[in-house]
């Protein structure tokens, strides 16, 4: 774990923490969609709540011991509640209390014996007199037994304990879990400063921004994940609508099988993106996710008409529960290639 970056749209976010009239509490719910910061922001908290200089609303000082051993993932007063299956992808050393052992798949929630498990934890001194801190991340992956079990040291939480629950959907947590919490919706960047401030880390990321819903990290991580030139191949096949849908199907097939972390739900999900700008330029004159489209978008535009992309938009979203598991891959692609396609035929003259 390297010392956690405020980024610069959750500047004011901060302010308003530490500036609350009630003072810190002691679950706070960090709310706002993947890629916003929230993560980061909850390790800038935890840091700040550790150091052993802060004062006030400042950030850590990243100089005392508490600071070094934060930065290094070995802060004996700090945990992570994370599901199994996602403890690679945290940048630290540390990984979540495991209290069950299995030649199973890592598990994607969060556990009741990982909650347990920190039971002496949050009930014996710290170590270094600043409190302890716990980040619950994502907070919704807490299966029904590790919520309850959570909600029992909530409801009499020890005067120097602080958890951070982190969540995209806080909407799925117990409403007894939120009624714990103060929660900060996360603020979102505007269009320039998402774009500046990819602009000084990877410049390429700047055109996944409408794909990542305006989210930098977001962009950040498809970039990493082979997501740029997946989003022009898929322009292009999208934009040649007089093929049939068994070349289309085999276009979108090479994408599933080269770009590891795309699956059938993200190119649905891409779909509808698609089907959504081409409906806004049409109404509004602009597009959010495929911003740099416009030529296509205008031209696919002569073709079709607003009613046949909302009914291929909605016969995805019908589509969509079957993404995961389809009984015969190829052929659910090229279902969903024929009916992509028909929105845009050529209507007979009518006579």
């Amino acid at each position: 774990m390297s010392v956690p970056e405020l980024l610069p749209w959750l500047n004011g976010d901060w302010g308003a923490l530490w500036g609350h009239p009630g003072g810190l509490p002691h679950a706070l719910l960090l709310a706002g969609p993947a890629g916003v910061g929230k993560r980061e922001f909850a390790e800038a908290v935890a840091m700040r709540l550790l150091c052993e200089q802060a004062a006030n609303a400042s950030r850590a000082c990243g100089e005392c011991d508490s600071c070094r051993w934060f930065a290094s993932g070995n802060h004996p007063d700090f945990r992570r509640l994370i599901p199994e299956a996602d403890v690679e992808e945290i940048e630290s050393d540390e990984a979540p209390p495991k209290a069950e052992k299995s030649d199973k798949k890592k598990s994607s929630q969060i556990l009741v014996g990982q909650v347990r498990a920190l039971s002496d934890f949050v009930y014996v001194g710290s170590h270094r007199a600043r409190g302890r801190v716990i980040i619950v991340q994502p907070a919704e992956a807490m299966n029904p037994s590790a919520a309850n079990s959570l909600l029992k040291i909530l409801e009499e939480p020890p005067a120097t304990v602080y958890f951070i629950l982190v969540s995209d959907s806080y909407r799925r947590l117990l409403p007894t879990i939120r009624s714990r919490c103060r929660m900060l919706p996360m603020s979102r960047p505007d269009a320039q400063s998402a774009s500046d401030w990819l602009a000084g880390r990877q410049a390429d990321a700047s055109k996944l921004l409408g794909v990542s819903g305006g989210m930098p990290l977001r962009a950040l991580a498809l970039v990493e994940q082979g997501w740029g030139k997946l989003v022009a191949a898929l322009q292009a096949a999208l934009g040649d609508v007089d093929q049939d849908e068994m070349s289309l199907a085999s276009a979108w097939e090479a994408l599933l099988k080269n770009v590891e972390v795309f699956a059938m739900e993200d190119l649905i999900t891409l779909l509808q993106e698609w089907l959504s700008d081409l409906i806004s330029r049409q109404i509004a004159g602009r597009a959010r996710f495929f911003a740099d489209a416009e030529a296509i978008h205008r031209r696919l535009l002569t073709r079709t008409s607003i009613p046949a992309l909302f009914h291929c938009y909605n016969q995805l979203q019908t589509a969509r529960p079957l993404a995961n598991h389809p009984l015969n891959p190829r052929l659910f692609l090229e279902d969903l290639a024929a009916r992509y396609l028909a929105t845009f035929a050529t209507p007979r003259p009518t006579r």
